[in-house]
């Protein structure tokens, strides 16, 4: 019973629950994810799969019925504000989804958010609603051809040669503002212009159909247009221009064959409109050479134009160089059998030939050189005056070394030997630092300057063990080897030579004979050789090297900050050969407008200097690639403005008393002396308003190189007169002077100031009773070894000798007071520079002559009749009698006369009849002057002129 009643309880209990959830058990299902499409002209969403909500408690009125969905944010959070869904039927739970506004696709191409489902609950109020799962749904909205498509530019230009067919002239281009590819692409352009001989493909590359002729049409003009794959045309057509060029050549445009260079002008540009034209060959490397050809202007380039041992003063080298081959001279012999080559420049050039051209420096010159400290300097060329070119020079050439200098000199107790020699391509210095002890030590060097045949500027400083050699002013490291051969020690015997090198006979020969060995010079040099110098002691400065071989004219580039990217500029050391390498063309012809020519000399060599231009390109197709021939051309540097060199303070003549020059000091020739350079240039008078043309000079700082004095007719007598020099002066300023008997040579560069001190110091000093008259000398300057000269200064030299000294014998007294007035009194007389008068009389050395003359000839004259005899006597009485007043007021008052010898008298005085006949008698060499109008007739005084002479200058 109990178990029956438990069972029908359970029974109703379960019965209850089920009868109370059949209304709404269930929750609403829906797909897990949803793809969408949606136009941009609509607002509902095509999903896939559609929409649909399930529910299990169907078909129950309202817990089987789908009521609502609910639209979530999605990751961009902005889905759920942009679109909704909407039940279509609640039993079928099919629903809609719709955007809430119009879309953009070129905005937003992309939505997603989350949708869910809610069934109705157990009633119409939607008690107890259960809703489903989120779904994710992506919706991609479709674009519509809404845009057109529009050119990037409006106008497209392109030139190209003509007859030549190309496959793209230009492109033009269209873009479309649609989002999709298929509206958004250009599908193809078209040219809408007929008639055009031109086509143009889908991607706007436009091509020529037909070769194109600039003289029948030189510029083309068409349009076109672009269509989107949606066949939308373009908004606005584009216009293309093609210029059709001239048949276009390959190469330099703008080559100027003849270039002119002003001295003075600084940096010039070479090539300012030069560039290269491609025509449009496609290039990826460039390299172009400019060549300045200046190997025949001395050596090598334009240089200062003096000489060796001026530059070496003005680049401020230590003094103390000696010179081993001088120009021949009384005192430098041994070069004089040397033949000498022309040179453009001022030094002199030595030719060697290989055997008989050898130059022994004395022994004299070598003892100075010793030490194992010195700078040994030299200008060398190979070949000499047949050169050969270094091509010919094979390797296999086996002949004997070529000795430039062999030396051997005395240190202290022991001698040192050392030997500079070429051997083909290679320069070699031998040196022993003790001939009896030590082996030699070989510096070997292998340099192509020793074989091109060109000019080259060697320095070799020897601080031993070191060596340091400067080609060019280049320094080159030796390779230092050790010569274990058994060679022979030189002789212990101070000796050099230049062109060879000396062998000994056998030493069993020199004790047999007992005789001084014979020499025989081994190893000659042939070739050129020029301002060989030794200076012992400390090496010789690199910057000293450098500016003795710098050269003042050379290419140069303007200006390298201008210099593009890419581009690469080299200069070699003598500035003659400059490279530009680049790979585009427009930077490239930006850089060669750039390559200058420089001279910073004042006076700059005239002449021409050969220009060349190599070009070098490579292409990405080889075979087609671009060759240029080589361009040549010259650069003519125009003549300078010469300089004009003017002396000038010194007066025509000088007269000075006698005892004057007689002092320990002289009488100094040109105290007032005043040396001006200046330069005379054109001037463009018609820019200022005014007809012709004109010269302008400015007054420039200068520098001379040397002046002489010279005395005019006979040379001077060392036994009565001498010209003095301050040597202090000379010796300060480091110039050099040949003072001799003919002249005074005064030498080395240095400024006008500096010469003008030198030259007042000059003095001419007499013996003690030496009866000169009067002297003439010529002064005159000049600079860059005579290349420019000043004008010639003549000085004539007056002595005054007192009346007292010369005239003491009685019987010239008479005489001579016809010739004398007592009212003559002295003065400053024009023309001459005279001190204050002397207490003492004087006349003119030549006076004396004329009185003698004059003298002989009144004795003639009374000879020759009696009455002039008569005549004579009266005049003779009168004239004693006025002698005998006037000796009183001579010893009385020491009246001065002085009379001007070189005083015009022709322009200033009469000449009377009888004194011209008696000039006629002495063949034109004395002329009468007579005395000014007050005094008489009988007091005339006759003057022996002097022929000027015409020495050559000797600097």
């Amino acid at each position: 019973m109990d178990r029956m009643n438990f069972l029908s309880f359970l029974l109703l209990c379960l019965t209850s629950v089920a009868t109370g959830n059949k209304a709404n058990k269930h929750k609403p299902w829906i797909e897990t994810e949803y793809q969408g499409i949606v136009m941009e002209n609509d607002n509902t969403v095509l999903l896939n799969p559609p929409l649909f909500a399930l529910d299990k408690d169907a078909p129950l009125h309202y817990a089987g019925e789908i009521c609502g969905f609910r639209v979530h944010n999605g990751p961009s959070g902005s889905g759920s504000v942009q679109f909704e869904a909407v039940v279509l039927d609640r039993s079928t739970g099919e629903g809609l989804v719709r955007s809430k506004e119009p879309l953009d696709c070129e905005s937003q191409r992309e939505h997603s958010f989350t949708i869910q489902a809610y069934d109705c609950g157990e009633g119409p109020d939607g008690v107890n609603s259960k809703k489903s799962h989120k779904a994710t749904v992506h919706v991609r909205v479709n674009d519509v051809n809404e845009f057109s498509p529009v050119f990037v530019e409006r106008r497209y230009e392109a030139s190209v040669p003509e007859g030549r067919l190309f496959e793209r002239i230009v492109r033009v281009e269209a873009l479309d503002a649609d989002c999709s590819p298929q509206y958004s692409q250009i599908c193809f352009y078209d040219i809408i212009t007929p008639n055009v001989p031109f086509a143009i493909d889908n991607d706007g590359n436009i091509k020529n159909t037909e070769p194109l002729d600039s003289k029948r049409q030189r510029v083309h003009t068409f349009w076109v247009t672009a269509f989107d794959c949606g066949k939308n045309r373009a908004q606005a057509d584009a216009q293309v221009v093609v210029t059709v060029k001239p048949s276009c050549k390959p190469g330099w445009i703008g080559w100027t064959k003849r270039v002119e260079y002003t001295p003075g002008s600084g940096s010039i540009p070479l090539f300012p409109a030069l560039h290269l034209e491609t025509c449009e060959e496609t290039v990826w490397n460039i390299q172009a050479t400019v060549e300045l050809q200046t190997g025949h202007i001395g050596k090598g380039c334009d240089r200062d134009s003096y000489s060796d041992r001026s530059v070496r003063r003005l680049c401020g080298a230590v003094r103390g160089e000696v010179d081993l081959l001088p120009p021949p001279s009384p005192t430098a012999n041994w070069t004089s059998a040397l033949p000498t080559l022309p040179s453009s420049d001022s030094s002199l050039v030595f030719s060697f030939n290989g055997s008989s051209h050898v130059a022994v420096v004395p022994e004299s010159v070598v003892s100075a050189l010793s030490g194992d400290h010195f700078t040994l300097q030299l200008w060398m060329r190979r070949g000499g005056a047949n050169i050969q070119a270094a091509s010919t020079q094979t390797r296999g050439n086996r002949k004997e070394e070529e000795t430039i200098v062999c030396s051997t000199v005395k240190n202290d107790d022991s001698f040192s030997h050392y030997s500079l020699s070429v051997h083909g391509c290679r320069l070699s210095l031998f040196y022993w630092p003790d001939v009896s002890a030590a082996r030699p030590v070989k510096f070997l060097w292998k340099l192509e300057q020793v074989c091109d045949s060109e000019w080259h500027h060697l320095s070799l400083s020897v601080q031993f063990p070191s060596v340091t050699l400067y080609v060019d002013g280049v320094t080159f490291d030796p390779a230092l080897i050790h010569d274990n051969g058994a060679l022979p020690n030189p002789a212990p015997r101070q000796r050099m030579s230049i062109g060879a090198c000396w062998e000994p006979v056998e030493k069993q020969k020199e004790i047999m004979n007992n005789t001084i060995p014979e020499v025989k010079y081994v190893g000659g040099y042939h070739g050129l050789l020029s301002g060989v110098t030794v200076r012992p002691g400390s090496v010789e400065p690199h910057s000293v090297v450098e500016c003795l071989y710098a050269c003042r004219e050379g290419l140069d580039f303007g200006d390298l900050e201008t210099l593009g990217s890419g581009m690469k500029v080299h200069v070699n050391p003598s500035q003659s050969v400059l490279v530009l390498e680049g790979d585009d063309i427009e930077s490239f012809n930006r850089a060669v407008q750039q390559v200058t020519y420089r001279n910073s000399l004042r006076f700059a060599t005239p002449g021409v200097r050969p220009l060349k231009l190599i070009t070098s390109l490579r292409c990405f197709n080889e075979e087609s690639c671009l060759s240029l021939k080589q361009l040549e051309g010259y650069l003519v540097v125009l003549q300078p403005d010469a300089p004009q060199i003017s002396l000038s303070g010194v007066g025509p003549h000088l007269a000075r008393p006698a005892p004057e020059f007689e002092g320990p000091r002289g009488v100094p020739l040109f105290p007032e002396l005043r040396i001006v350079c200046s330069l005379s240039h054109a001037v463009n008078t018609a820019a200022q308003g005014m007809e012709g043309g004109a010269l302008m000079s400015d007054a420039v700082a200068h520098t001379l190189d040397g002046c002489e004095v010279q005395p005019l007719g006979e040379e001077l007598n060392p036994e009565k007169e001498e010209l003095l020099v301050d040597m202090d002066v000379v010796r300060e300023r480091g110039l050099e002077i040949i003072n001799t008997t003919a002249y005074i040579a005064i030498t080395g560069a240095e400024s006008i100031s500096v010469y003008e001190d030198v030259l007042r110091s000059v003095r001419y000093r007499l013996a003690k009773g030496s009866a000169r008259f009067e002297r003439r000398f010529r002064l005159s300057c000049s600079e860059m070894n005579g290349r420019y000269t000043s004008n010639e200064l003549t000085l004539e030299v007056n002595f005054l000798h007192s009346l007292d000294s010369l005239y003491h014998p009685s019987h010239l007294l008479a005489s001579q007071q016809q010739f004398l007035h007592p009212s003559h009194h002295a003065g400053e007389l024009s023309g001459h520079t005279l001190p204050n008068p002397h207490r003492n009389s004087v006349i003119p050395g030549a006076a004396t002559v004329i009185i003698m003359v004059c003298v002989g000839f009144l004795v003639v004259m009374v000879i020759l009749g009696v009455f002039r005899i008569r005549s004579i006597h009266r005049r003779g009485e009168g004239s004693r009698s006025e002698a005998k007043e006037g000796g009183n007021q001579w010893d009385d008052s020491a009246l001065t006369i002085i009379v001007n010898p070189m005083e015009s008298y022709e322009t200033r005085m009469g000449i009377t009849p009888d004194t011209e006949g008696e000039g006629e008698e002495e063949e034109d060499e004395e002329e009468v002057a007579e005395s000014p109008d007050y005094v008489s007739d009988d007091q005339r005084i006759i003057i022996k002129k002097e022929g000027r002479d015409g020495n050559p200058r000797r600097y």
